[in-house]
């Protein structure tokens, strides 16, 4: 068999298209298994401690202006990556909603970043048909800070501190409305 660019080409093309067909079974799996069973708790944290800093990302607000997370450096900020399209981001959300309401007193931004296409107006319809009082609108529709940070799969939910450095992540959804979630992201105001 002659190896040509075309050849090539089509193999990592298909090898990329499997890939992102595996992972997208088994978040969907993973969501199936729950249905609706409680979300599991905040214990797959994977917490960092390099003390690395958060990649410099920019997206837009509810009013579609231009922000950077740079902007909430002094903050503890809980970024959550999702999207409307996504069933176990839909199960997560309203706990993170719960998490801002309780938090808000401590000066802790929950950030629900949203990676749809539709922009602000499409996450502005889902919180108001969602009953989502509680988080600011934020969206990035290029999908760069995805890229930026990394992000496997959705929903990832990544812990930034005062300083702006990365202290770890929990990839999958996870129900952080509860008192040990609370706990989690207050670490982040304390150092490490």
């Amino acid at each position: 068999m002659k190896w040509t660019t075309r050849t090539i080409f089509r193999g990592l093309v298909a090898a990329i298209v499997a890939a992102g067909l595996a992972a997208i079974y088994l978040l969907w799996e993973q969501a199936d298994e729950g249905g609706d069973a409680p979300l599991a708790g905040v214990e797959k944290f994977a917490a960092r401690s390099d003390g690395a800093a958060a990649p410099s990302i920019s997206f837009q607000d509810g009013e579609r202006r231009h922000v950077t997370l740079a902007d909430f450096k002094g903050q503890v900020v809980l970024v959550n990556f999702w999207a409307t399209w996504c069933l176990p981001c839909i199960r997560e959300l309203p706990s993170l909603d719960r998490l801002q309401a309780r938090l808000k007193p401590s000066g802790v931004k929950i950030m629900a970043l949203s990676l749809d296409r539709g922009g602000a107006d499409a996450v502005k319809r889902f919180f108001a048909d969602n009953g989502i009082h509680n988080l600011d609108v934020y969206v990035d529709p290029t999908m760069e800070s995805q890229q930026a940070f990394k992000i496997p799969g959705l929903p990832t939910s990544v812990l930034i501190d005062r300083d702006g450095h990365d202290r770890g992540r929990l990839i999958g959804p996870a129900d952080w409305s509860n008192a040990k979630a609370a706990e989690l992201v207050l670490s982040a105001a304390t150092g490490p």
